[in-house]
């Protein structure tokens, strides 16, 4: 049992890697376009579970860059700040939960997604 647990915990390293690079992109900035391209780079020979975790990492990239482009926009009445806020605690979010089902090495739900 524990070996199939360090096999699980050692294929998902790189999605979680990805996960902790877009975390990390809230502060530092460049990180989440390293993450995605590495997503990228092991979707297509990654097992299906974990094909799961790199398409909803790119999509939350896109869309994440999508809500931000959109807040950055409205920073000029104000409301943007809140907005810029909201993308980053719904970043924080999908992270968080894609972190937890590659824990257990179990597939993104609804990869999807364009909430939470």
């Amino acid at each position: 049992m524990s070996d199939l647990k360090t096999e699980l915990s050692a294929s998902a390293g790189n999605a979680k890697i990805v996960y902790f690079l877009y975390l990390a992109s809230l502060v530092v900035g460049i990180t989440g376009i390293v993450g995605v391209i590495m997503a990228y780079m092991n979707r297509s020979d990654a097992e299906p579970w974990l094909q799961s975790h790199y398409t909803y990492q790119i999509r939350t990239f896109w869309i994440g860059v999508l809500y931000s482009f959109i807040s950055f926009f409205f920073v000029f009445i104000l409301i943007g700040y809140l907005m810029l806020l909201i993308v980053a605690v719904w970043m924080i979010v999908r992270c968080i939960k894609g972190l937890k089902f590659a824990d257990k090495g179990e597939a993104i739900p609804d990869e999807s997604s364009w909430g939470f």
